[in-house]
C-alpha cells in the first residue's frame, strides 16, 4: 500500500498554533490530510487553506460554525472516501496524539490484522502522564461503564487516535451517530463491533497539549453518558446489537 492511499482527518477548531508543525510531522510519513476546520475564529481556516497551497497532498473543508466533532469526522471521512484512500485515519490537532505513533495504526490496519486500529491509553503500554488521579479516574471509569453498558470488549472506546479500513468505515454510519461529542468515539466503537469488525488497540503515550485550550467540556461528557445509558438500557430490552 502506498503512503498517499492513507488520508489522515484532523478536526480543527482554533488549533493555529499547533497547525503547522502538526501537518509538517504527518506529512513526514507521506500520508494525505484532511483538515475540517469549524470556522475557527483565530484564523485556523486560513492557515490550513495556506498549508494546502503549499502541499499537494493537504486538503480542507470549512464548516462555518462549530457543530462538534462527530459530525466535522462523519464530513471528514466521506471526503476520504470519495478519493483513493485505503486507510482512514482520525486524530486531534493538539499533538495529545503523536504522529509519530500513526504508522503503527496504519500497518494494524495495511497489514489484514484490523479493520480498526484504537490508540488506546489502557492496554499496556499505554499511557496518560500528564493526567492528575481525578481525570484518570474519570477516565477510565467511564470506558468501564460503556463497556458493561454495550457489551464492549475495547478498554479505551473514547480514543479518538485510531485508522478504519476505508473499505469496512461505511458500514458504520458515521454520518447518522447521535453523538456530537466524544461519545461519538464509543458510538463508532460500538456499531464497529456490531457489524464484526476486527479491533485491535495499539498502545500509545497520551500527552496534554502546550498550546490552545482543551476543547474537553462538562456538557461533552454528560453527552456520552446520558447516550451510552440509552444505548446500554436499549440493548437489555432489545438484545439486538444496533448496527447502524
Amino acid at each position: 500500500m502506498r503512503a498517499d492511499e492513507v488520508t489522515v482527518v484532523i478536526p480543527t477548531y482554533n488549533e493555529r498554533e499547533n497547525l503547522e508543525a502538526l501537518v509538517k510531522a504527518v506529512l513526514s510519513h507521506g500520508y494525505r490530510i484532511l483538515i475540517v476546520d469549524d470556522g475557527s475564529p483565530d484564523g485556523t481556516g486560513t492557515l490550513a487553506d495556506e498549508l494546502a497551497r503549499s502541499h499537494q497532498l493537504v486538503g480542507v473543508l470549512h464548516r462555518s460554525s462549530k457543530e462538534g466533532l462527530g459530525p466535522a469526522y462523519a464530513v471528514g471521512f466521506r471526503q476520504a472516501l470519495a478519493g483513493e484512500a485505503r486507510v482512514i485515519c482520525e486524530m486531534d490537532a493538539d499533538f495529545s496524539h503523536d504522529p509519530a505513533d500513526l504508522p503503527r495504526l496504519v500497518d494494524a490496519v495495511a497489514s489484514g490484522d484490523a479493520d480498526l486500529a484504537i490508540g488506546s491509553r489502557y492496554v499496556p503500554g499505554g499511557a496518560t502522564p500528564d493526567w492528575p488521579i481525578h481525570r484518570r479516574i474519570l477516565s477510565q471509569g467511564g470506558n468501564l461503564y460503556a463497556r458493561l453498558m454495550l457489551n464492549l470488549r475495547v478498554r479505551d472506546a473514547t480514543a479518538g487516535f485510531r485508522a478504519y479500513r476505508a473499505e469496512r468505515l461505511p458500514e458504520l454510519g458515521a454520518e447518522t451517530c447521535q453523538a456530537s461529542g466524544y461519545g461519538f468515539q464509543v458510538e463508532l466503537a460500538w456499531r464497529a463491533t456490531a457489524n464484526g469488525l476486527r479491533i485491535v488497540e495499539v498502545p500509545i503515550v497520551f500527552r496534554d497539549r502546550i498550546y490552545g485550550e482543551s476543547k474537553m467540556k462538562g456538557g461533552i461528557v454528560l453527552e456520552a453518558m446520558w447516550l451510552v445509558t440509552k444505548w446500554g438500557v436499549g440493548r437489555m430490552f432489545d438484545r439486538r446489537e444496533v448496527r447502524r
